[in-house]
Order: C-alpha cells, then sequence, then structure tokens
C-alpha cells in the first residue's frame, strides 16, 4: 500500500480515529480536495462531488461495515489513482 494513500487518509479522517465514515470523506472533500489536489495528495478528478465521493467510498467499503479502514481505503485508491 502506498504512502500516497496513507497521506490522503490522514488528510480525510478529519476526527482522527483511524476509520472514514460517508460524511467524513464527503466534509473533507469539500473542504480539503483543491488544497490536496493542488499538493498533489489527490488527483484534479478525484476532488469530485459529493455523488463521485460517495461512489469512491462504495467501491471501498468491501465488509459493508459503513466505515472504511485504511487497508480497504487504499486498496481501492492505489488501483483507482494509478498509485
Amino acid at each position: 500500500m502506498s504512502e500516497k494513500a496513507r497521506k490522503l487518509f490522514d488528510a480525510l479522517d478529519l476526527n482522527e480515529d483511524g476509520e472514514l465514515t460517508r460524511a467524513e470523506v464527503i466534509s473533507a472533500l469539500r473542504s480539503k480536495g483543491l488544497a490536496l489536489a493542488a499538493r498533489g495528495d489527490l488527483p484534479f478528478w478525484g476532488v469530485g462531488d459529493a455523488v463521485g465521493s460517495s461512489a469512491l467510498f462504495d467501491a471501498a467499503v468491501a465488509d459493508g461495515d459503513a466505515v472504511l479502514t485504511f487497508e480497504e481505503f487504499a486498496a481501492v485508491v492505489d488501483r483507482r489513482f494509478g498509485w
């Protein structure tokens, strides 16, 4: 799993509990998305809107528990973002 995935996960984990919720991902991308993309931590096309963020979240939640662990998150973003 890539260091870029770890950096992005940590930036999206607003409450720093080691898990991401759908609301947390959407909120973080709305507030930090452009800055993350400008730094190269997120592709610009990955900033998207709430629908796109929800789709990324849905693709990553492997066990259906409505929260993302780093492992679930990294498996999807590494593949989808080409890291």
